[in-house]
This record gives C-alpha cells, sequence and structure tokens, in this order.
C-alpha cells in the first residue's frame, strides 16, 4: 500500500518525530537533527546554516512501505542535490541516483510529486544557497552577465533545471562534505569551502554546455507550454497523443515542442513518457494486485519482453521480482 502525504503533514509529522543519530557527539551546536516517524520507518536530516542564506542538509532514511509526497508550487532556491545511494525519483524530474544528479537555478517550481521506495535505504546531499546571496556576494559583473549564469535567476518565472553526471571529483568532493575532519569552527570553515567548491564545478558544467545557455532564451510562454506538455505526458501514460497531437494541444510547433523539452527538462519527450511508464508500472507492481503482464498493458506496453527489458533498464530488477516485493533496486 501507497502512503500519501502533502507537505503540511509531512512538515509536522517530521518536527515531532524522535531523533535517532549513530553518533550525537559529533554534531556541532550549529547543526540542527531531525527524526523520521516511527511509523514511516527510520533515518534523520542533518541540517545546517554554513552562512546567512547558504544551508546544507545531510539526509540518511529508509521507510517501511512506498511513500508519495506532493509538494505545490512554490519559491525555489539555487539547488545541489547529490544521491549517494539509493535512488528518488519525482514526476517532473530525470531520476536521481549516483550517477545523475540534480541541479537548479532560482525562480517557481511547478507542483510536483516525490516519490519514495519502501525498504529502500536513501542518502543525500542537499545544498540550497538564496540566488542573492550567490549574486550579490560570490559574482562578479561580468559574471552576472553571462547566459550560463543568467539562468540560476528566473525571479517570477519558470526555474532551470540541470541533472549533470556525477564525475569523480564531485563525488570526491561528496565523501569530504559527509567525512569531515574537524569539529566546531573548523568544520563549519570546512565545510562552507568544499560547498563553494561543489559550485564552482556546477557553473563550470553548465558554462560548458552550449545547449542549455539556450534556456535562457525561451519564452516565458513557451516554458509555461512545456510545462504543460510534461503534465500532460503524465496524465496519459495508458493513450499517450503522439508528438504531433502534444504540440498542437499546447500551442507549439513539433519542432519547438521538442527542442524546448530538450533544453528545458535535459531528456527528450519520449525519454521522459516511458520513464513516467516505468515508474508508474513499478508503483502498480509493488501494490502487489495485477499481474506483470496487467501492469504491462495498463501503462500502455504492448510486448511483455519490452516492458520486462525497459523495466530492468530503469530499476535494475526485473518486473517479476518487483511484484514479489523484492525492495533492494540497484541505483539508476
Amino acid at each position: 500500500m501507497t502512503l500519501i502525504l502533502d507537505l503540511p503533514n509531512w512538515d509536522e509529522l517530521h518536527e515531532q518525530a524522535p531523533v535517532t543519530y549513530p553518533d550525537r557527539s559529533m554534531v556541532d551546536e550549529f547543526e540542527e537533527l531531525f527524526g523520521v516517524p516511527e511509523f514511516l520507518g527510520q533515518g534523520y536530516s542533518r541540517e545546517m546554516e554554513l552562512l546567512p542564506g547558504v544551508w546544507l542538509n545531510f539526509s540518511e532514511f529508509q521507510y517501511q512501505q512506498d511513500l508519495r509526497l506532493k509538494v505545490p508550487a512554490h519559491e525555489h532556491q539555487i539547488q545541489i542535490l547529490i544521491v549517494s545511494s539509493g535512488f528518488v525519483a519525482c514526476d517532473i524530474h530525470p531520476v536521481l541516483g549516483r550517477t545523475r544528479s540534480y541541479f537548479s537555478g532560482s525562480g517557481i517550481s511547478p507542483s510536483y510529486l516525490d516519490q519514495f521506495q519502501g525498504g529502500q535505504q536513501v542518502t543525500y546531499i542537499d545544498i540550497q544557497i538564496e540566488p542573492e546571496v550567490l549574486e550579490s556576494v560570490f559574482l562578479d559583473n561580468r559574471q552576472r552577465q553571462s547566459d550560463a549564469i543568467r539562468q540560476l535567476f528566473k525571479g517570477e518565472e519558470w526555474k532551470v533545471a540541470f541533472y549533470p553526471q556525477v564525475t569523480p571529483a564531485i563525488a570526491a568532493l561528496a565523501r569530504q562534505l559527509w567525512n569531515v575532519p574537524y569539529r566546531g569552527a573548523a568544520k563549519r570553515l570546512y565545510l562552507q569551502g568544499k560547498v563553494f567548491e561543489l559550485l564552482s564545478m556546477y557553473l563550470d558544467l553548465i558554462s560548458e554546455d552550449g545547449v542549455r545557455q539556450s534556456v535562457s532564451r525561451l519564452k516565458p510562454e513557451v516554458v509555461e507550454r512545456l510545462h504543460y506538455a510534461k503534465e500532460i505526458l503524465t496524465t496519459q501514460l495508458a493513450q499517450p497523443l503522439s508528438l504531433l497531437e502534444l504540440a498542437e494541444q499546447v500551442g507549439l510547433s513539433h519542432r519547438s515542442l521538442q527542442r524546448g523539452f530538450q533544453v528545458l527538462f535535459g531528456m527528450t519527450v519520449m525519454s521522459y513518457f516511458r520513464q513516467q511508464r516505468l515508474i508508474q508500472a513499478e508503483q502498480l507492481l509493488r501494490q502487489g494486485n495485477q499481474t506483470v503482464t496487467e501492469v504491462a498493458m495498463q501503462v500502455g506496453y504492448g510486448h511483455l519482453g519490452h516492458f520486462a527489458s525497459a523495466f530492468k533498464r530503469q530499476f535494475g530488477i526485473t518486473p517479476s521480482h518487483c511484484l514479489v516485493g523484492k525492495k533492494q533496486i540497484e541505483h539508476p
């Protein structure tokens, strides 16, 4: 059974949850611990404000059952998310795992559904930076005029997100953040340095990517129509529109839909559609009240072999293993 929560209930449950942490003596005064409600599972979040407007969060948890969190549209900070174990699924992003991270600019985030798999241990680092802090403290006038940097400051427009590959250098920095060799003020200073070293890497990645730079040239109304196209894809998995029909429904040309979707979301229309079909299939299989064939048909796969192959590529196990309750899914 899948538990569905909205954000206010989620926040209230976690604020009241008991905190279990391996060694509280290693937690400094500038850090704050949050637990996981016992009926949901186990784990913790260790949050800290490194500087005014710069936050770092370490999270490690395992839920007892499949869980979905509904998040409404909201103002969004600049954010980096690196998943060290498990994977993080969201209906408006590619699946994030050890090989794919998340780097988002500021602006308005559309509503979304976070999806957590029961029995899977997830570990990640989450960094959030107020756009005013990055712009006023760490960028000079020339940097502010760069197309790549300007993508990170969308104000009242839809934010822009990237999904960089986790390079060996990024992975090494993530490990250094987890394993700080200092305590107290030295620890805080060390973490500040590592966070901005990591931010520099991500800024360099988007600066090198000429395709991504064209995001800043997408008109706000085009971005809104691309988000609408994504919403349509998510709600019509079993009987999808053709690309031409989808483009017509959202008011874009076929070419503008294909190019804009790739630029804005980091994947093609069809790649996103296939990913969402498989995520829905995984949820249905976990419920255990349908056969593999029935689930395949329900999400629009007419060929069982094609479904099984695509499912294993996405999640690392077969649909049959998922159906019988195998919990450990390999990292994507």
